[in-house]
Order: structure tokens, then sequence, then C-alpha cells
């Protein structure tokens, strides 16, 4: 959440820290620092039904905290019990498996400390190594012990760190106040299915008369989720979000706002760093966006795989539609359409 913040929000972020943290949860080829979903999943199973138990808090305290003395065990496992019921633990475990920020990573532009200790398992210190390698001046530093919680252990040496990042970085000119000239931002797409023929159907007034509805329709909807109208061209609308979730539900439900007015949507999400020219944004993100839209079926909320990751936690579900070729766009885009 910081880090999708602070590339969000640059205008509102003092400056990033992050410790024993890394950009993705499970294995992938090129983050190989994580567990596969079988095994990650199958780990989730065993904590929940061993959830609350002596033996299962003392295991957990040794992984997180190993040089927290085992005498402190059963404060350690009153601390897990009064936190999360097991099914609690479970589904948090699990929203936490989708986890995936590697594609934000680029668009942080604020000053940024990545702390990690050396002897961390939980999350190898490469992970925190990547994460510096993959944000814009980023500083890595790589701290003596092996607690992964940032609260045991020799915290006198992160304590410290911090402090001189914090006092490093609140002396750089324009900290802070600077406007920020590129975000993080969602867009968002929509195009009428069939409007040409809708058109000449209707005739002229009326279909004036019609766009005017859907048009109304459209920015109810964007006013209630907090999004940005951009652009509007015939029978398009491209609009601009801060936040992932609330664009899909905003999407969602336009579509089903202009059912009742005959007519069918398709309509594209794409997150992406975006460039802010006079308040609005611009960019690659915003040409891949406008190509989803394309590729989406009739009344089809379709997304980019940076979309899908971002959501995570959020209830949504999707459907895999493949990778197809989006015009003019370069590489492979992973899309995935939103279930009603």
């Amino acid at each position: 959440m910081s880090i999708v913040f602070a590339a969000t929000h640059p205008e509102r972020t003092a400056g990033l820290i992050l410790t024993g943290t890394a950009a993705r949860t499970l294995w992938a080829p090129d983050h190989p620092w994580g567990p596969s979903e079988a095994d990650y999943l199958r780990s989730v199973e065993e904590e929940e039904r061993r959830w609350g138990s002596e033996e299962h808090g003392l295991e957990v305290m040794r992984r997180y905290s190993p040089s927290v003395d085992d005498d402190f065990s059963p404060r350690w496992t009153a601390y897990l019990r009064q936190s999360a019921s097991p099914g609690g633990y479970a589904a948090y475990r699990r929203m936490n498996m989708e986890n995936d920020v590697r594609s934000v990573l680029p668009a942080i532009h604020v000053p940024t400390v990545v702390a990690h200790r050396a002897g961390d398992e939980v999350v190898p210190a490469d992970a925190g190594r990547y994460l510096a390698e993959h944000i814009a001046g980023a500083r890595y530093v790589e701290l003596p012990g092996d607690d992964h919680s940032p609260f045991t252990g020799r915290t006198e040496e992160l304590i410290a760190e911090i402090r001189r990042f914090l006092a490093a970085a609140s002396h750089e000119p324009g900290w802070v106040e600077a406007e920020p000239d590129r975000v993080l931002a969602t867009v968002l797409f929509t195009d009428i299915v069939g409007s040409t023929a809708k058109a000449a159907e209707l005739g002229d007034a009326r279909w004036r008369e019609l766009l005017g509805e859907h048009n109304a329709v459209i920015r109810r909807q964007l006013a209630r989720y907090r999004g940005k109208e951009v652009d509007t061209s015939g029978d398009g609308f491209f609009a601009s979000f801060d936040g992932p979730a609330r664009a899909i539900r905003c999407a969602q439900t336009i579509r089903d706002a202009v059912e009742p007015l005959g007519i069918e949507l398709r309509t594209g999400l794409h997150t992406g760093e975006c460039e802010l020219v006079e308040g609005k944004v611009g960019g690659i993100a915003v040409h891949i966006g406008a190509r989803v839209a394309e590729a989406a079926q009739p009344g089809e909320v379709l997304v980019s795989s940076t979309v899908k990751d971002l959501v995570a936690g959020s209830g949504l579900t999707f459907d895999d539609r493949g990778s197809p070729e989006l015009r003019g766009v370069p590489g492979e885009w992973r899309l995935y359409a939103v279930r009603s």
C-alpha cells in the first residue's frame, strides 16, 4: 500500500521507507524469492488448522523474531490469538498471495530507503535489493541480524537509518512541495458498441438526445467514484482514477447504468505511470488503456494484468482473456475480464 500510494500521490509523500519488504509474494522467474502457489496454499491450510496453539505460536515467533527468548512465547501466542481468528488470518494470507507491485516500482519518484536484515529468512535480502534496484534513486541498507519483524532484535541500527534518511531527505530542495510531473494512475476508456448503426437507426435528433443521456449517466458515476473526466470523443469517454479498484467498480456501474438506454459499452482499464500536462494524464499508459478497451467484448470490463495485480483483497474476480495483440503497443499484455 505504501508503494502504490507513493507512486500515486508523490505530492503527499515525504519519503518511502521499506523494511523487510518484497515486491511480490509468490515465486516468479524474474523474482525467485517466494514459494510456489501450491506450497503457499498448503502452508495457509496448515496454519489455519494450528492457529492459536502454543506450539504454533512458538514456531512463528522463532521464524519472525529468532532473537527473542523462548520464554516470551506465551505472550506472542496471545498476541496472535487477539489479532485474528483462524479464518480471518487465512483470508489475510490468501489476499497477500496475490500481491505484486513490480510494475509500480519505476513510477516511484520520491526519496526512498530500503532496509533489510541480512539474515532475514521470511523475506530474503535479495528481495530487498530487487526493490532498491527498481526504484529510481533508492538507497539499499543491509542491517545486521536475522529478525524479520522490525520491532524485535537489533532495532537501534534500523532506527538510526530511518533518522538519517529523514534528516537528509527533508533538506533536499523542493522536498514534498514540488508539483509532480508523473504519477501512477488508472485510466478508463469506454466506447458505445455499434454507435454508427445506432445513430442511423435513431436519426440525428434522437441520437444526440441519447448521447446526452449517456454522457450524464457516466458523469454521475465518475463523480460518485472520484474519477476525473479527461476527454470525450463522440461516443467515448476517457477518465482517470487514483485507485484501480474504484475505477473497476465505476466501470461496472457505468455499464449497468447505460443498459436501460439500450446501449452496450466496451470498457478498458490500465494502470501505469502517466505524464501530467496541465492537470491531465498522458503517455504510453494512456495508449495502452485505449487499446485494452478496443479488445473488450460488448458489455465487458477488460483490464490489464497490472490492474488485476493491484486490486488483491478487493473481492473482485477475473477471467483470463489471454494475451491478444494490442494495436501499436509493443510487448505482450495479459488481459482479464472482470466478473460481474
